[in-house]
């Protein structure tokens, strides 16, 4: 499966959730990219593809890199 289809099934699985929930799967779909591609642009790219603010983009951002450091100190 192409990651482009992961991403748009990722965007209809938002559909009707609550905004923290959207907020959850947004944020476990970011780590995901970013563990696989630990790159800020790309990772900063792929939030604004989910039609965010820069403000919340930047936001997800510090969360996943943070969540990450944590993942990979393990």
């Amino acid at each position: 499966m192409s990651l482009y289809c992961v991403f748009f099934s990722e965007i209809f699985k938002l559909i009707g959730m609550k905004s923290d929930e959207k907020r959850s799967h947004r944020l476990n779909y970011l780590l995901r990219f970013y563990l696989s591609n630990p790159r800020d642009l790309d990772l900063y790219h792929r939030a604004k593809q989910m039609g965010v603010s820069d403000f919340t983009a930047k936001d997800y951002m510090r969360t996943v890199i943070i969540q990450a450091k944590k993942i990979q100190s393990r």
